[in-house]
């Protein structure tokens, strides 16, 4: 051992040693560089959002953003165009084009399951889907922003066929909150504001058994644009696993 490395600490003479090898190895040619290993992307579920009455795609444009800047890639991101979207045909006619749009989306992701974030009247055509037309196993989290599960007064302000369904303790929601354990196992959010002057009243948005949450957002279209309500969205569907 020369004298050099005989004053050092034991740690300091192996740290030598390995560093005198390393350079031997790069001088005759005989080092070897690790073969990279890529970082597999982390997984994000594919999301379908729903909107409701009078409401188009582009009422989703604030959450998408914020999906986008978490680390969604867009084309795993779809809202989809209910068409027409006035309340004139029944809400099951809707459902069926949910069920389109969910399989299209499942189809160009390879995606087993996806994510449903669904608003107001759209809660209603995602409930349909998933629990009239074999939706539900394809569902792994459902978020129902504002939805009038139990009905709404505000339904009587006009006849058409849908707003006729979304009346409080119609046919159709007798029928659709019929069943005491409606989806399975997908993991469901109720998020909703007591201020609520289009959900009337108010706590028809809520849901037995669904992860609920209340935001006192002033207006109810305001909840698709609210930035704890988007916030909240976001963490529900980022989560990892279910509980």
């Amino acid at each position: 051992m020369s004298t050099a490395l005989r004053h050092l600490s034991p740690r300091a003479r192996r740290a030598s040693r390995a560093l005198v090898l390393a350079l031997l190895a790069v001088v005759t040619g005989c080092a070897s560089v690790p073969e990279a290993r890529p970082t597999p992307p982390p997984e994000y579920v594919p999301v379908l959002f729903v909107h409701g009455t009078d409401e188009t795609p582009g009422s989703f444009f604030a959450m998408r953003d914020a999906f986008e800047e978490a680390g969604w890639p867009r084309e795993r991101l779809h809202a989809v165009r209910l068409h027409p979207n006035n309340g004139q045909l029944p809400i099951e006619v809707m459902a069926y084009q949910i069920r389109r749009a969910a399989e299209g989306l499942r189809k160009r992701t390879g995606a087993e399951r996806i994510d449903v974030v669904a608003f107001s009247q759209g809660t209603l055509s995602s409930r349909y889907w998933m629990q009239e037309l074999g939706g539900q196993p394809r569902v792994r989290r459902f978020v129902s922003i504002s939805g009038p599960h139990h009905g709404t007064r505000a339904a009587y302000l006009k006849a058409d066929p849908a707003l006729v369904q979304m009346r409080p303790d119609s046919e159709f929601l007798r029928e659709l909150n019929r069943r005491e354990n409606p989806f399975g196992d997908t993991e469901v959010f109720s998020f909703w504001t007591p201020l609520d002057s289009t959900v009337i009243p108010a706590d028809s948005a809520r849901l037995p058994g669904a992860t609920e949450r209340t935001f006192f957002v002033l207006a109810h279209q305001m909840m698709l644009t609210n930035p704890a309500v988007i916030s909240a969205t976001v963490e529900a569907l980022a989560k990892t696993s279910n509980p």
